[in-house]
């Protein structure tokens, strides 16, 4: 009896580190039988289309959006309340219920905005109404909306904060910056806690003495300039991080 075997190729997944696995198939190779012994041949199985994963970036994307399902429940004591609402761009494999509780966690960490005791936020759900919307887009797509909302050349590398949102480049959502050392999830905190930082109407600040923790204002990622780098607004003792103001 003449077995014939099928080769299987697995679907690779795209993460957001330049890779992308494609699959493909090849056909089996052909045995030399006799007419009596051949079989029907296998119909070929189409290959599957392949699907990101959330560590690729590609240069663009949809321009579409899907926004968190889930809200929230209010966290800070501040006076100052801002709703906000999460959505990723549509397609992407980044789930934007997900993203949405990293940024949550964020927004309620001990040494954040609402540690001034002038600011809480709510993460609220699709459909609901809002404050700022935090989206997290592709290079080309961020580029595109920085440029529409505050005429800022993003440059397919930088984040941006518009009237009404915040538009995260899913660059750096994924791959940190160069200039900071630390895990990615403490990066994401320092694109957070800076653009939200603008929302809330504070402005670029600089590095106020070498060895110094870097404010959360600064614009780390085009350089420390003596500082070290720093996600959060305050400090591990509760001291307002700050520095000159950026000229």
């Amino acid at each position: 009896m003449v077995l014939v075997v099928l080769g299987l190729l697995s679907t690779g997944m795209f993460l957001l580190n330049d890779g992308r696995g494609d699959a493909s198939s090849s056909a089996p190779s052909r045995r030399n039988v006799s007419p009596s012994a051949q079989k029907p041949k296998p119909t070929p199985k189409s290959t599957p289309t392949p699907v990101p994963s959330p560590t690729d970036v590609p240069s663009t994307g949809s321009g579409t959006f899907t926004t968190a399902r889930s809200g929230g429940t209010k966290v800070g004591r501040g006076p100052h309340l801002v709703r906000y609402a999460v959505q990723v761009e549509s397609g992407l494999a980044i789930s934007p219920d997900q993203a949405a509780g990293e940024i949550a966690g964020i927004l309620a960490a001990p040494r954040g905005w609402t540690h001034s005791g002038n600011n809480s936020f709510r993460l609220v759900g699709a459909g609901e109404p809002y404050d700022l919307m935090i989206k997290i887009a592709t290079p080309g797509t961020a580029d595109g909306l920085c440029w529409e909302g505050i005429h800022q050349s993003t440059h397919g590398e930088y984040n941006c904060e518009i009237p009404g949102g915040v538009v995260v480049n899913l660059k750096r959502w994924v791959k940190g910056s160069p200039t900071f050392d630390g895990p990615i999830h403490e990066y994401r905190a320092l694109i957070i806690n800076h653009e939200v930082g603008h929302s809330l109407g504070l402005t670029h600040m600089t590095c106020a003495g070498r060895g110094q923790l870097a404010p959360v204002m600064m614009q780390q990622i085009k350089g420390l300039h003596g500082c070290v780098a720093n996600a959060w607004p305050y400090d591990k003792n509760g001291h307002y991080v700050s520095g000159p103001p950026a000229q």
